[in-house]
Parts: C-alpha cells; structure tokens; sequence
C-alpha cells in the first residue's frame, strides 16, 4: 500500500512563498509530480520530476515554483514564491511507478502513470 502525504499548505499573501512537501517512497517511483485543481476549473499539472531529476512546470508557474526531492527522507517538495491570488488551489501530490511511452513526429516522451495521489493540501493566496 503506497501512501502520499502532502502537508504545508495555507493562507498567504500575494507575494509570499510557501513549501509542500509530501512523504511518498521516493525511491520506488520513476516520476512525481505536483498538481492542483481550483474551484470551477479542471486539474492542471504544475510541475514534475523524473527519477533521473528532469523537472518540468507548467509555464504559469515558471520561474516561481521550484520541484525537488530528498530520497534520503522519502519526500517531494514544492518550494513556490512569488505567490498570486490565480496560484489559489488545492494541491496534490502524484507519483508512478511506470510511464508509457508517447510518440509524434517530434520524437518520443515518457508519460508517467500517475497511480498514487495524496488526499492534497489546500493554498490559499489573497491579493
């Protein structure tokens, strides 16, 4: 049974910075990643990280979001700054084991098979 925590969340101002973490068994995934999902709107990928420690984010967080993670202490982390009243969410913590691959005319990616979420943790970000 794999469980994902995520804790860290809460209320900050515009401008501010906050880090999630989430205790996940880091060495027995190939990829993880942070998504979140906000009232009315439907789940957006926000960043992710290989087990080779490729990092990829959507580009609204560029910039200001940073994925990382510590295999010693079996957690992911999401440090993010310069917080906006959009980045208003609850945010949750994925991980596969797998990925699939994905061909086109460009090349072939690796998808990750997001099997494992945490129950998510709540940002809330006030102008």
């Amino acid at each position: 049974q794999v469980t994902l925590v995520e804790s860290g969340g809460g209320s900050v101002q515009a401008g501010g910075s906050l880090r999630l973490s989430c205790a996940a068994p880091t060495y027995a995934m190939y990829c993880m990643g942070w998504f979140r999902r906000a009232p009315g709107k439907e789940r957006e990928r926000v960043a992710t990280i290989d087990n080779d420690g490729t990092t990829h984010y959507a580009d609204s967080v560029k910039g200001r979001f940073t994925i990382s993670k510590d295999s010693a202490k079996n957690t992911l982390y999401l440090e993010m700054n310069s917080l906006k009243p959009e980045d208003t969410a609850m945010y949750y913590c994925a991980a596969g084991r797998t990925a699939t691959a994905v061909y086109s005319d460009y090349g072939t990616r690796w998808a990750c098979d997001y099997g494992y979420w945490g129950q998510g943790t709540q940002v809330t970000v006030s102008s």
